[in-house]
């Protein structure tokens, strides 16, 4: 990591703490990944910033950054820009497009195939009709119908920092890129394997990570 200059120390270690999972994966090769993320003192003065190009998401409580992580957003332009709301909270999310038959094998209901129990979108926030923040996986590349994907670990947090009527910007790219991008931890899980059917079919895929959720300072 490289030496940190013209910030207070103090400062400094509570960007780091408020940025930095502990580790990623690498490689192609799933490895543990935590997210650190600060408890509002106010939450109604709580936004969240979402630069596509790299596809970073800030969330600040005015000057003050509680988290910044990688996210997945869409591919071929697909997520809106804009400035937007959280209008809709739902943690048991599931898709009703893609999911699984009710036997257990794969099922999109664009190709006329009944979907019993939709593909799973825990902690969804809901920012413009049909687009939200969710968990699911993350690519370093943009991928996703349009929707901003997290790790489970991240979008559990998020989950608990925006509430409905949070403000969100979405653009190409934000002032915070320079600021605090250079920090954010890269995550790719396009080669970590798929969760067990059976998991992803139960309501038990919706439980918090382990771990406090918001650090209280």
């Amino acid at each position: 990591m490289k030496k940190i200059h013209l910030l207070p120390s103090a400062f400094a270690v509570a960007i780091l703490l408020a940025v930095l999972p502990a580790c990623t994966t690498t490689g192609g090769q799933p490895g543990k990944y935590t997210v650190k993320a600060f408890k509002p003192k106010d939450p109604s003065k709580v936004v969240v910033k979402v630069s596509t190009s790299t596809q970073n998401i800030y969330v600040k409580e005015g000057n003050r950054l509680l988290m910044a992580v990688q996210g997945c957003v869409g591919d071929m332009g697909r997520t809106p820009l804009g400035s937007f709301r959280i209008f809709n909270k739902l943690k048991t999310k599931r898709s009703g497009s893609y999911g699984f038959t009710s036997s257990g094998g794969p099922a999109e209901a664009d190709k006329g195939q009944n979907v019993a129990v939709g593909y799973p979108m825990a902690f969804w926030c809901e920012f413009a009709p049909a687009y939200g923040f969710h968990e699911g996986f993350v690519w370093s590349v943009p991928r996703t119908h349009g929707c901003i994907r997290m790790h489970k670990e991240a979008a559990a947090r998020f989950f608990q920092l925006v509430k409905v009527g949070t403000p969100v910007s979405i653009a190409k790219t934000q002032p915070e890129d320079a600021e605090y991008g250079h920090f954010v931890r890269k995550l790719d899980q396009r080669n970590e394997p798929n969760p067990p059917t059976k998991l992803l079919m139960s309501p038990s895929w919706f439980t918090d990570p382990a771990g406090t959720l918001l650090i209280e300072e």
